[in-house]
């Protein structure tokens, strides 16, 4: 059903619906209304980042099955830019004929993490080694048999390292344990990787895949600090990893864009992480440093429109800019003045109301020309702070 396809009605524009209000569906918000294209978003807060920019906002939780109804009623397609969105509706949405990307079917491999490994097994496609924990006995002589240090998942719901628990010894497996009680968890073999990167890669429903660049990521406590493009590694690597993430879409079927991370361990052999089914924090730098954003490539992708193959115009280094340790709630930013001074630069407020512990507040995206990415970020890094609101 493509009703978008031939034409734009500039008298009737398309509605776009989002599941998710966040940062991500502002930016495809942004990128949606600079062609005329109207915008719902679906989300718990009236206030949320994409309230700026989309024509209206349901009310509603992301897993609230008539809320996903309601926002089908004044939509015409309906994509989602967080994972929890209610697989049930959605899933009943495309039985009655009515468009959803990516498909609800690909959403539920994704979802769960154990179900997504599975699958991505079962394909033949590069993972760590992994288990479905059943008991404390059981993690416990998982342990054993895969060797310490060992990571522990929960399945669901986790995301920003938020999920996982390191167990670096026997004294932890307990704790561990509890850390997660009542949820269902995996294991993993712990990868001591050299690097981790990831490929923003587009699939639209003709079957059409088209391959971002390579970026390098870097992470602190287990979210995203950098990221580098192009990323530091050999062409060797490049192209290992640029197969390995077109067989995995493939493999998926889903349409829309994919946010595909991945490690590369010490002998250079390239593993699947985890994968995004939407726009992905580490594809943010494809703003300004790409031919196209992946934001537009996820638009053009879900509406079944030719995917260009993306370039890169510059080198560029994106930076996460993040709630501090020790402050939540109401939060200044200082700097701003400064930052501008230095070239290529570009800033991107969220405009989330209240801070906490390490929140996605915004980002900064630095196009290089032979500078080293590290010295730009920490450059930008110490103009940039964020205090709490003084009560006056």
């Amino acid at each position: 059903m493509t009703i978008y396809k031939e034409k734009f009605s500039i008298v009737k524009p398309i509605v776009l619906g989002i599941v998710g209000g966040g940062q991500l569906g502002k930016m495809l918000a942004m990128e949606a209304k600079r062609m005329h294209i109207s915008v719902i978003v679906l989300d718990p807060l009236p206030d949320c980042p994409a309230s700026v920019i989309a024509d209206k906002v349901i009310v509603g939780n992301f897993s609230d099955e008539q809320k996903i109804y309601d926002l089908s009623k004044e939509a015409d397609i309906i994509t989602y830019e967080i994972e929890l969105a209610n697989t049930t509706a959605l899933n009943n949405l495309v039985k009655n004929g009515f468009p959803v990307h990516p498909s609800p079917a690909t959403l539920y491999i994704i979802q769960n993490k154990y179900r997504q490994k599975k699958f991505l097994k079962e394909n033949g496609i590069n993972v760590p080694k992994f288990d479905l924990i059943t008991s404390e006995n059981h993690l416990r002589n998982i342990c054993l048999e895969y060797g310490l240090p060992i990571m522990l998942k929960a399945c669901e719901n986790s995301y920003d390292g938020r999920g996982n628990y390191l167990i670096k010894n026997e004294d932890q497996i307990k704790p561990a344990f509890t850390h997660f009680k009542g949820k269902q968890c995996m294991v993993e073999e712990f990868i001591n990787f050299k690097q981790e990167i990831s490929i923003m890669v587009a699939r639209n429903p003709s079957g059409e895949v088209s391959p971002f660049p390579v970026s390098e990521n870097i992470h602190k406590e287990n979210i995203l600090d950098l990221t580098i493009v192009p990323a530091r590694i050999s062409k060797d690597i490049e192209t290992k990893a640029n197969m390995l993430a077109i067989k995995t879409i493939e493999s998926l079927k889903g349409s829309g864009i994919f946010g595909i991370e991945m490690f590369v361990d010490q002998n250079d052999n390239v593993l699947i992480n985890e994968i995004a089914p939407r726009p992905h924090n580490s594809g943010h730098y494809t703003i300004e440093a790409c031919s196209v954003s992946q934001f537009e490539q996820h638009i053009r992708a879900i509406m079944d429109y030719p995917l260009p193959q993306p370039f890169l115009l510059s080198n560029a280094v994106m930076i996460n800019l993040l709630g501090p340790d020790k402050i939540k709630g109401e939060y200044e930013i200082f700097g701003i003045g400064e930052l501008f001074s230095l070239e290529g630069i570009k800033i991107h407020i969220y405009g989330k109301k209240v801070t906490n512990h390490h929140r996605k507040l915004g980002h900064i995206t630095a196009l290089l020309k032979n500078n080293n990415p590290i010295e730009v970020s920490n450059k930008i890094k110490q103009l940039i702070k964020i205090k709490e609101v003084k009560v006056r």
